[in-house]
């Protein structure tokens, strides 16, 4: 078999054992499996993550590649993804905002580059994630913690003092965050994951090897989706599929010079999978807000969980056509009319109805401006008729 499509078949077995525990376990037992993805295993991986990174001056293309498509999607995600969106479902729209714009290429993209393209186009893939994690673990949480602190409900009563207090404790006692400021200073001083001692070593990639199955089983046992929100997450993931394609053909045809592996990494990378990391900030707001007894949560955690639910087996399945049919996807031509394409079917559905909308409107107000139009023709003509009568009694008389 395929080793790609292996991959792709023991990730949704995964998945569909969690589905299958859904009634073994309770909704209260859930949290202690969040707790232990929050707070052990993904801090492992970020930690093992960052300790890999070694950049060199002249592929500093490839990260600022990613993170210029990341801010993209984000400014994408905000003015022109989510407009279909009611204007009152605030907390829909942010989640959105913090998933769409986000990729988690190590699941749902990388072992199908390492089955189609090779070790050295995955290395490539891997230094573009550096400006992935920039923008997840990063720049997703300040924009988190903005919004928190914007909603917050001891906002007003909070000098900037107590603010700036109150937001580095809660830097702090984030397992991820303290975990990033370590690999950090480590990395300033020239040390990775080598430099460490043997039994750390193996004991954080232990902890790391949990992630992913812990991941898997916990979107499945947690997700509920009903068919009116699995409506609207296939639209939203469809639209970032489409646009994520037009942008691709952008590049491609911007840089004519790109060999057809290069191409085919700049398709595949975007369409991987929405990251975990966002929704690790989304539970860590949450866990803000129930201790400020925040009526109006800033983010909707369920929504968010069931977008990552639908999005892996999306991404995968995309991934493996595209690879599937790869001289077809190196033209960029084919990427811009295809992303076009995309974009106009998902937006088809709000344009019939919003002109279905209006031609609704505009037959309910015509009888209605037709009767007050005959309402002021008969008073005019009782007006008139009134006064001809009185000039011929004042001549009477």
């Amino acid at each position: 078999m395929n080793f790609a499509l292996q991959k792709t078949l023991e990730l949704l077995l995964i998945i569909s054992l969690g589905v299958f525990l859904q009634k073994k376990v309770a909704k209260q037992d859930l949290k202690g499996i969040k707790v232990l993805i929050l707070s052990v295993a993904l801090p492992a991986t970020i930690f093992v993550a960052l300790l890999k990174i070694e950049l060199k001056g002249t592929l500093l293309v490839f990260p600022l590649m990613a993170l210029t498509f990341n801010l993209l999607m984000l400014l994408a995600s905000k003015y022109f993804l989510t407009v279909s969106l009611h204007k009152k479902e605030h907390s829909k729209k942010r989640t959105l905002m913090m998933l769409l714009p986000s990729t988690a290429p190590g699941l749902s993209c990388f072992p199908f580059i390492v089955a189609y393209l090779g070790d050295d186009t995955l290395a490539l893939a891997a230094l573009a994630d550096v400006g992935n994690k920039i923008f997840v673990l990063i720049l997703l949480y300040m924009l988190a913690m903005h919004w928190y602190r914007k909603r917050a409900i001891n906002n007003k009563q909070e000098s900037s003092k107590s603010k700036l207090k109150g937001l580095m404790i809660s830097l702090i006692n984030e397992p991820i965050n303290m975990v990033m400021v370590i690999g950090l200073i480590l990395l300033g001083f020239g040390l990775n994951l080598t430099a460490l001692p043997g039994f750390l070593q193996n004991t954080v990639l232990s902890i790391k090897d949990l992630m992913t199955p812990l991941v898997l089983l916990f979107i499945g046992m947690a997700v509920r989706i009903n068919s009116g929100e699995f409506k609207l997450i296939l639209s939203m993931l469809l639209r970032r599929a489409g646009l994520a394609f037009f942008l691709s053909g952008l590049f491609a045809y911007a840089i004519p010079s790109l060999t057809p592996a290069m191409i085919l990494l700049l398709v595949v990378f975007p369409q991987s999978s929405c990251s975990f990391w966002p929704f690790a900030h989304m539970n860590a707001i949450q866990s803000l807000e129930e201790k400020d007894k925040q009526t109006e949560p800033t983010f909707d955690v369920n929504f968010g969980l069931n977008i990552l639910a639908c999005s892996l087996p999306f991404s995968t399945l995309l991934i493996i056509g595209i690879f599937s049919f790869n001289e077809f996807f190196i033209n960029p031509m084919i990427l811009l009319g295809l992303g076009s394409a995309i974009l106009a079917i998902t937006y088809a559905p709000d344009i019939f109805k919003s002109k279905s909308f209006m031609m609704e409107r505009e037959r309910k107000l015509t009888p209605r401006l037709k009767k007050k139009r005959t309402t002021l023709t008969i008073a005019k003509e009782e007006h008139t008729i009134s006064k001809e009568e009185r000039i011929n009694e004042a001549a009477a008389s």
